[in-house]
This record gives C-alpha cells, structure tokens and sequence, in this order.
C-alpha cells in the first residue's frame, strides 16, 4: 500500500471535488452500487481469466486498476493485448477478461466507477487473481529413460530435481510401483520471482524382483492435471538358484558300457543367466550350454558314452553367474555295468592226433562278473578249474581252464569260450579257435614219364607230385638230386623250369614240376619230399654235344710249320662220332686221349697233324661230332693264319716301290733317290690313300624345344671327302615315320646337317646319319632328336575317379600320368590344398620312361570323412605346367558303359565294341542282354574275358532286327539299363546278303523280275516245315523234362541258396560252347563235362609235352618259347641239321619266374592232361557256383 499512496491521493483529491460539484449541481438521482463485485481467482497459466464488475450508475466511466495501475475506461485496454472488457455497457456491466494468462498477470485487481452527476466515485474491493506454473520437466539421476545396472541387496542413491513452478511441486518416487518412503526434499527459489523449485533424494535397496521393472520420479503440483513422470529401468543383477541334473532312468546313476548318455542339467533364475560347467571327478568337461531367456532358465546337456572306467566317477554340473558368491553344484556318481571286452584263449589249438591240448580262458574285468563254458563243435567240454578274481574299474576277471583229448576227426572243429551272465541276457561273448589237428599224409607218388623212356633235350616233361591227407596240408618240395628246385631270380633269365603252387582236390594235394629238358637232366634224381615221405623218379635225357672245342698248338704260323689240331665234344648222350676235313677233303685223325664228361654223358676228342702252306692261308679246318641215333651233327672250324714275306714294302727289280696292306698312315709324299756313274736324280710322289670314312663327332641326343630349330651336326673323317656323301634317314616303323618332310640337308667339308625348322612332337625319335664317298663301307650313326615340350596330362575317363572303401584299413592308389621333356615334377593337392607327402599315410612313387612320366599316390587307411575329396595332380617342367583332377570316392556298382557300336554284322552274329566306364572300385564284367524285336523273352551272354571290350555274340538269325543292351556288373551290383550309349539296334542280313555293316531296313518288296512260286511245292513245303517244327516241339519238351529232373535232383543234395544266389547261377551253370568267350543262358547244363574248378588266382593250365599230339585249338609248347642251342666257346661254330625251333640255354638251371605261371588265355589243350579240365574261362569271382556233383577231381 505504501507503494501506490502516490498515485491514489490526487486520483482521490480529484473524485471527491468532482462529486462536491455534482452534489452542488445536480439534483439527486437513484442510488449508485455494485450489482457485481469481483472474487478472489486461481488460473492455470495459459488459460483465460474473468472478473467480474456488474455497476449500477449509469453514466458513469468504470476502468479497471491493477496492482494500483489504472487500465483506463477504453475496453480494448491499450498497452494490454490480452486484456479487454467484456459485457453490455449499458446494462452496467464492465468484466476485465484476460486471455492466455501468465505469471505477469498475478497480482491484485479492483474495479473502479467514476464521480458522476448521479453520485460520487465507487471502488470495488481489492481481489487476487493467483496465475499456476505447472512444472515442465524433471530431472533425474541417474539418466531418465536408461537402464541402470544395480546389484541385488545393495542400497543406491539417486535425486529428481522439477523445474521451475508456481507454486513448488511435490516429489514422490515410485520402486516397482510402490511409493519409496526414505526420502528428503528441499524447495529452492526459481529462476523468476514467484517460481520454486524442488529437489528430491531417495535411497533404493534393489531386489532380483525389481529386475527390468522401473524406478519412478514423480512430480504433482495443483497446476497440473496429472503428475509428470521420469523412470529409469533397474537391471538388478542376482544370482541363480541351484542346478538340477534330470536322470533319464528310474535308478539314478545305474548305466550300461557303451550307453550314449544324455543328462539335462537346468540353472533356473539369475541376472545374468547361469553359466553351466560339467565336471567328472572334478575335472572339466567339454560340454555347450544355453539360456531361455523367455523362461529365465540356463542348460547345458552332457553327452557321453559311457566306458567301463567310468565306474564310480562322479559327474556334476556347476552353475554361477558374475554376482554369484560360490558355485552351486549338483552330482552324481555313476554306477556302470559293463561286458567283458574281450575274451581271450590261451594256449596252442594246434597239436597231434592223441594227445591232449590244454587250454586257458581269460576274460576282461566285467561288472558283474561272468560264467565261461566250452564248446568244441556242439559238445560242451567241462572245465577242470575256475578262477574269479578282481579287475579293473571295479569289475571281475574270470578264468577257465580245461584239458581234452584231441582225435583226427576233431580237426577243424570249432573251439569256444562262451562268457554269459543274467546282467547280459541278451548277448554272449565268446572268443572261438579252430582246432588243428596233425596228423601226417597218407600217400605220396610222382606222376611222370614212364621209367627209362628217353627223352631228347628241349622235351617239355612235366612232373606231378601227389599226396594224400596230412594237416597241415603238406608242403610238397622237389629236389633236383640234392638241390631244392625254386622259382626264377630274373625275370630276364629263360624260361627252363617252371614250378606249380600247390593245388588241393579234396584231400589230394599236388604240385607240378613242368621242365624243358636239357643235358644237366640226364639221370637226374627228381624228388618230392612231403615231411618224412619222399618218392623220387630218374630221366633218361639224350642230348647232342655240349661243346664242341678245336684247339690249337700254336697260333702263329709260317710255311712249312707243323700244327696239331685237337677237336673236342665235351659231353653228349649218346656217344658221337668225330671226324676231320679241310675245305671238304677228308683229313686222317687219331684218338686223343679220353675226358671225363659232365651230366653222366660221353666225351670224346680226335687230333690230326698238319704241315702248313702258303696255300693254306685263310683255309678252314672243320671238326663235325655227329650223333648218328640224333640224326644230329655240330660242328666248328678253325681258320688257318700262315704269314709270309717280309715288310709291308718292297721296292722290285725294276726300281718301283710294291706296298702291302695300305693304311691312312701310308699317305704322304714320297721322295725318289735314283743315283748312278752319272749322278744322281730326285722325285717326289704323292700317294693319295682313299679309305672309309669314319664318324668322328655326333651329338647324342641332339635337344630342340617345341617349334625352334636345330642343326644335327654329323662330322666325319674320310678320303675323298665328296659333296654328296652325306645322306639322312629316319627310323621309324610306319612309312609316313621315316618322311624327312620339312628337313633340309646341307654338307660342307666333312660336315653335314640336317636342319629342323618348327621341330614338331611327330620329328622326334632316331635319325642315322650315313656317309659313303665311294670306299666302302659306309659309316653310319645313330643319333636321337628329342623335342622340349611342356607337360601334357593324360585324362582317360576311367581314371578320373577312384574308389576305395573309406572304412580307414583300405588304401587307394591315385595314377597320374603325363608327357614332357625334360622330366616333370609332380605335385599333389586335395581340395586345392597342397598335399603333405611328409604324412606317413601319403607315399609316392615316380617313375619315368623317356618322355612318358608317372605319379602314383597311394593313400593309406583311406577315411570317408577326410579323403572323400578332389585330388589335383600337376606336372611341371622347366617350359610349363598342366594338371588332372581325380576324384576319390566310395566303393560303388559300376557306370554303365558307354560307345556301344556294331563293327561287323553277318547272318547268324554280330562284333560289339564298347567303351567300359568307372568300375566303381571293384573287378567288373560285362552282360550282353538281347531280344529279338516281334519274338517275346530276352537272351544274356556273359562276357569273357570280363576284361574285354569286344564281343562278337553269335547264335542270331538271319533276316532278323535284334535290340542289344549292355550291362557292367561288379559285386554291389549292375549299373543297370541306360538309354543312351549302351543299347543298340541292328538287322542281321540275310543269307543271300554280303555281311559287314548292319543294314538299317530289310527289303519289303519282292525284287523286279522274281516270279511267283508254284502254289502246290508250296504247300508241301509249308507243311514238312510245320511237321518239323511240331517234332521239334516235342523233342524240346521231354529235354526240358529231363533238366528239371536233373534239378530237382541236384536241389535234393545241395542246400537252397538266397534268392541273388538262384538269379546267379542262371547263368554261371550254363553249357560252354564252342566259341571258348560265349556261353548262353539258354542252353541245358547236362552237357557239361566235369571239370577241375582251380583257385581264384590258378591261370589257365600248362602246355602240353612234346610227345603228346597236337590238338585243333591246342598249344604244343614249341609255339610258347622260343628255343636255340647255347652259344659256343668259339665264335665260328656251325649246326648242321638244328631243329625248326629255337629255344633258350639248356644247361643253366634257370627257375621260372612267378609272372611265367599265367599261360596265354587263348590257348588250351584237351582234357588228357593231368586234370580234366582247367576252366580257365571260368569267372574267378565265383569259385562254387557248380553244384558238387558237376565239379572235377584231381585223378
């Protein structure tokens, strides 16, 4: 009030003069008041504010002051924009309307009506119009809307500070939606006069409920409708609660040896979520975990097969967090049940008939322990001690002894230890021996040439020792008087004596001794010894001369010289007769004295005496040993050497200068000296001596790169040296070989050249450089032009995969094979990984042969996992690289072959040709499947050689259109029946057609200028055909009775066989038909003659003797050798009467060499052999598909 005294006493001065001079003036009036005083007002800043002032004094000025400040009468109150008054002023109403109120509109309001005529001045009482701030923001700390990590059980302090208000807000925090009661708060003044502000603290214990609720600032004042509101998310950390393990059984921590198992260990609750450890005993395992967030919940499953030393471990499962004070844990130990893992026999099971064998049998520890019984075939043995003491892992170990008496027929029986117990109901463990009881052979005998039958040197003998019984099987030994026969050590060395494996029949044992005979033979012991029996047998061997030797008294000799000639003939059976000439004149002899012969024959030697000549120089001296019961003659000769004359010249009477036997050394000039009485005289004489001439310098080999050129230098030495002396040739097989098409020639002096220009792979090889200026003989020279190329890799289809079981004990074997000069280097890479050839399990081996180099990476104990891949092999040398890819996969059935084509066509066959495809990993063979289009069934043939790609099938009709498809096979399977590449059609030609290609369609129509057939021969001839067809009919009726009696038989003998094994035998009990590679399905198997079945890895059998006759198809064994008499001791020795075939050394007693047991597979003799037959052609893969009644025996 004191602040606005100033203003109000002239304002008041003023009304009361003014009301004196209305009272003065006017006359009095009705009264004067407030209908409508204001009140006292409360606002919300913003909001719009009215108070009220209703006057009854008309005429009258009414104006509004605040705080004091007179806002004048004009409504529209200037200087105040928001303020205007509102109402009719005639009906006396003047209220003060504000719009959007502030804080400068607080204050104290009053309505004021001025003097007038009518009375005096009128104020109204004095109001407060109170404008509220409300609160815009809260601060709070920590940061409103972040994520505040807190530990559970710890006390925290934060504060909310509002911002400026009128009048100061209250505070409240709120902890998971309850209100916190520990607080203090303080009010500050504002930053505006009339405004606070209010600061709040709290102190919060979070608890592991709190965890991602909110923490709470709230601020409530009466300005505002409903409070405002600042949070803040409480991550509360808190450990979680105990582990728990679920067992998957009812007995918690019995288990089974070998039993996957599983155990669920679960950590529920915890901020953050458990983290799980499994331990045994203590020790950490590896095992993953998880967390469920969604249900608050960690787990970590264990995984493991349990093994016997598991016993008594116990596992646990740890579960913390990073707020947890200690581990919490869970266990439990294991309780294991578990087998013995293996049963073991001790002792030998091998030992003479009639005595007794003691054996042991000892188990591993097994949990319970186990009970053991013997069983010797289908006899159970009793036991004459059993023992039970403690093993590993808490287990037992059990043992047993027994003690039996062992007979003959007991051999190869089978002995088993059985452990059983009630824990194993369900399985046995037993370990099983077969019993080897000795006893030795029977009988022994050799099979030969019949006692004192001679037998002429370079007869093929073959010798067969037999045996009867003995185990072990007796390993029959042939001895050459004291000496044992063995195999060949080079293989080099000829073929002369050729030893058998041993061959079983039953209980007949054999072992062939196949010799081509020579002198060391003659009365040789041959003997078979198996154990303590032996049998021997002696040859008669005739053979001609071993030797036939001349020697000589002297060498060097001179007219009128005596020289004493000695023949010879070191040993020979029979004796021979010796007899000398020289030069076809018959010379007398005398007996010299005798010689002991070697290989029990007969020496001989004669001696004649003569006088030597000049006549006789050169002349030959000839020694012939002739065995007249041979029908054979040797001879040798020596040639005489009688010098004569002085030097090599002589100058003659007449004065010239005679030379003998000129050499190069005699060129030169020669100088005359003639002198007489008169004087003397001189001359010089050049002799020009012409010789052959002689290859001094060629360079071998001469190297070029691919596309450059070279010069081969040929340098030679000779007299005269002409410009054409030089010529070329190439050697090589074919013509277009030895073209020197795109060579030049050149020669100069004693050079020549053959110059290559774009040197080509084609233009490598041997060339021969040939010199001849006349004198003869020509020199030549061999020279080799080897072209530089970089490498090239072979990729044939069949080695781009290799198979091999990935069961980690097989190996396979990666072939490589590259061209190139120089040598290459090879690499290896799986999966474009260099190889580590360092690994023991990677081993290569490199081999080169000119200019063709292999690789062969063999692969040890091959696994699925980690060789299944792509193998790389690359070949460098010095001028580029190339590379190969091989796959490495399973052992599968085999790719259908592909390329099937028809090479030849006739009326009744046809050629195949096919290309086989990827084997899978397995031997392979060939089916030929076929039909005849309009005729309902299918035909197969087997190939074989299964090896082969050509196949001509026979048996077709003429005029007929045939389908053929072609199968592979190996022993998982065919590869089945492609569309493509493997099946083909044909038309086989008619009897009147040409054969070769097949024609694509038989003519339908009958050629021009044929006639039409009588109709009555006809007739007649239609019906013979159906007579004929309806016997044929009949006759293969009863035949096919006939088999199925056989069969029905032979099904009564032999135990029935899987179903595959039915399908199979379709076509391995099949006739064998002439053509020695066809047997045909269709044909009936009683026609079969007996034969010998041989081990998978016997080659077809051995060439017959000498003595025996030859056969159609048969092999004489001269046609398998190549046979010549042994070189002699001197150079120039001659055979007269040799014999048409030629064969190697007799005399070195050379064994055959094991790659010469396999005969040729197309030749073989008949069945009058030592065997039956040997089915040489018989698929090795199955070695019993005849029933036993149609196999062969050993005679």
């Amino acid at each position: 009030m004191a602040l606005r005294s100033p203003l109000w006493a002239p304002l008041l001065l003023m009304e009361l003069l003014t009301a004196g001079l209305a009272q003065s003036e006017m006359p009095a009036s009705p009264s004067r008041g407030f209908w409508a005083l204001p009140e006292n007002m409360t606002v919300v800043e913003g909001t719009a504010a009215e108070l009220q002032c209703g006057v009854s004094a008309p005429g009258s000025a009414v104006q509004w002051a605040k705080d004091g400040l007179l806002l004048g009468p004009d409504p529209r109150i200037p200087g105040f924009p928001r303020y205007h008054l509102e109402g009719d002023p005639t009906r006396g109403e003047f209220h003060l309307h504000i719009e959007a109120c502030d804080l400068s509109d607080d204050a104290e309001y009053e309505c004021q009506v001025g003097r007038s005529e009518t009375g005096p001045e009128l104020v109204s009482p004095r109001v407060i119009l109170s404008v509220l701030v409300p609160p815009k923001v809260l601060q709070l700390t920590p940061e409103a809307g972040s994520t505040v990590t807190w530990i559970a059980g710890q006390e925290y302090d934060i504060s909310c500070v509002s911002g400026d208000a009128k009048p100061a807000p209250d505070i409240t925090f709120l902890q998971s939606g309850q209100i916190i009661s520990d607080i203090s708060a303080n009010v500050n003044e504002g930053s505006q006069e009339k405004l606070f502000t209010t600061e709040a603290t709290a102190r919060v214990t979070p608890q592991s409920s709190d965890n991602g609720q909110l923490l709470v600032c709230e601020g409530s004042s009466p300005a505002l409708v409903t409070p405002i509101k600042v949070s803040i998310t409480m991550n509360v950390l808190f450990p979680p609660g105990a582990p728990v393990i679920e067992w998957p059984g009812l007995e918690e921590g019995h288990v089974r040896a070998g039993q996957s198992l599983e155990l669920l260990c679960l950590a529920r609750g915890g901020n953050p979520l458990a983290t799980l450890q499994w331990l045994k005993n203590g020790q950490p395992m590896s095992a993953a975990w998880g967390t469920e967030h969604a249900q608050a919940v960690a787990r970590s499953m264990l995984t493991m097969i349990v093994r016997p030393e598991d016993h008594g471990a116990r596992l646990s499962c740890e579960a913390h967090n990073s707020v947890s004070e200690g581990v919490q844990e869970r266990g439990v130990t294991l309780q294991v049940t578990f087998p013995p893992s293996a049963v073991t026999i001790l002792g030998s099971a091998s030992q003479s008939e009639n005595k007794n064998v003691t054996l042991s049998c000892i188990t591993k520890s097994s949990r319970p322990r186990v009970l053991l019984r013997w069983w010797l075939g289908w006899r159970q043995l009793l036991p004459t001690e059993e023992t039970v003491v403690d093993g590993l892992h808490g287990g037992h170990i059990s043992m047993s002894n027994v003690t039996f008496l062992v007979r003959r027929e007991d051999n190869g029986l089978t002995l088993t230890c059985e452990a059983f117990s009630e824990a194993f109901t369900k399985e046995t463990f037993k370990k099983s021996l077969t019993l080897n009881v000795k006893y030795p052979a029977q009988k022994l005998w050799i099979e030969g040439p019949p006692a004192g039958q001679r037998l002429r040197a370079g007869t093929r003998v073959r010798l067969v020792c037999l045996a009867i019984g003995g185990n072990p099987d007796p390993s029959l030994t042939w001895y050459k008087d004291s000496r044992t026969v063995t195999e060949p050590r080079q293989p080099q060395e000829p073929r002369r004596v050729q030893l058998g494996s041993l061959e079983k029949s039953g209980s007949t044992f054999s072992r062939e001794l196949v010799l081509v005979t020579g002198p060391s033979d003659n009365q040789a012991k041959f003997t078979c010894k198996a154990g303590q029996l032996s049998a021997s047998t002696q040859l008669v061997v005739q053979f001609p001369p071993t030797n036939v030797t001349i020697l000589a008294n002297a060498s060097a000799l001179r007219p009128g010289d005596a020289l004493n000639l000695t023949c010879v003939s070191v040993s020979s059976n029979p004796p021979v007769n010796l007899s000398w000439d020289k030069e076809g004149e018959r010379l007398e002899d005398v007996a010299a004295l005798p010689r002991s012969a070697p290989f029990k024959g007969s020496a001989a030697a004669r001696s004649v005496l003569l006088r030597m000549s000049s006549r006789d120089h050169g002349h030959r001296v000839t020694c012939r040993a002739h065995s007249t019961e041979l029908q054979e003659t040797v001879s040798a000769f020596y040639r005489l050497n009688v010098l004569s004359g002085g030097p090599r010249h002589r100058i003659l009477s007449g004065g010239a200068l005679k030379l003998w036997n000129v050499t190069r050394a005699d060129d030169g000039l020669y100088q005359l000296h003639c002198q007489n009485s008169e004087g003397t005289a001189e001359a010089l004489v050049r002799l020009d001596v012409h010789y052959a001439p002689i290859i001094r310098a060629l360079q071998d080999p001469t190297e070029v790169n691919i596309g450059g050129s070279v010069d081969i230098v040929c340098t030679v030495d000779a007299n005269p040296i002409l410009p054409e002396m030089f010529s070329w040739e190439r050697l090589g097989e074919e013509e277009e070989d030895q073209s020197l098409d795109d060579m030049e020639t050149m020669s100069k002096g004693p050079t020549g050249r053959l110059r290559i220009h774009n040197a080509k792979l084609a233009q490598a090889g041997a060339y021969q450089c040939i010199v001849d200026n006349g004198v003869a003989p020509p020199a030549r020279g061999l020279v080799r032009l080897v072209v530089r190329f970089s490498p090239k890799v072979d990729h044939p289809t069949p080695l781009s995969k290799v198979a091999a079981a990935g069961d980690s004990t097989s190996s396979a074997t990666l072939h490589c094979r590259a061209r190139g000069v120089p040598n290459v280097v090879f690499t290896w890479s799986k999966n474009g990984v260099p190889l580590d050839l360092q690994d023991p399990r990677y081993t290569e081996h490199t081999y080169h042969q000119g200019g063709v180099h292999s690789s062969l990476l063999t692969i040890a104990n091959v696994s699925a996992a980690h060789d299944y891949a792509l193998f790389t092999c690359t070949a460098t040398n010095a001028l580029g690289s190339d590379h190969t890819n091989i796959q490495l996969v399973s052992i599968s059935r085999p790719d259908p072959p592909s390329g099937l084509k028809v090479m030849s066509v006739t009326s009744h066959s046809v050629g195949l040709e096919w290309k086989p495809g990827f084997d899978g990993g397995l031997p392979q063979k060939f089916q030929i499947r076929y039909e005849a289009l309009g005729t309902p069934g299918f035909h197969h043939m087997d190939v074989l050689p299964s090896q082969a790609t050509t196949f001509t099938l026979t048996g077709l009709q003429p005029s007929t259109r045939y389908r053929v498809w072609l199968l592979a096979s190996n022993a998982l399977g065919d590869s089945g029946l492609a569309d493509k590449g493997s099946q083909i059609s044909f038309t086989t030609p008619g009897l009147d057609q040409p054969t070769g290609e097949p024609d694509s369609q038989l003519p339908t129509e009958q050629p021009e200028g044929s006639s039409e057939l009588p109709l009555l021969p006809t007739l007649f001839a239609v019906g013979g055909l159906l007579l004929l067809s309806n016997a044929a009919c009949i006759g293969a009726f009863l035949w096919q009775r006939r088999l199925r009696r056989l069969a029905e038989g032979i099904s009564e003998k032999t135990e029935a066989g899987s179903e595959e094994d039915q399908i199979r035998n379709e076509y391995e009990e099949s006739h064998w038909s002439g053509d020695r590679d066809t047997r045909s399905s269709t044909v009936s198997t009683t026609d079969v003659e007996p034969y010998y079945h041989s081990m998978k890895d016997f080659s077809p059998q051995l060439p017959p003797m000498l003595e025996e006759v030859s056969y159609p198809r048969g092999f004489t064994g001269l046609e398998e050798e190549d046979m010549a008499f042994p070189g002699h001791l001197y150079d120039e020795v001659e055979r007269l009467y040799s014999p048409s075939g030629a064969w190697g050394p007799l005399y070195d007693e050379v064994p055959m060499g094991p790659r010469d047991l396999h005969w040729p597979e197309d030749k073989h003799e008949d069945s009058r052999g030592i065997y039956d037959q040997v089915a040489g052609d018989l698929d090795p893969m199955d070695p019993d598909s005849l029933p036993f009644e149609l196999r062969g025996h050993l005679v």
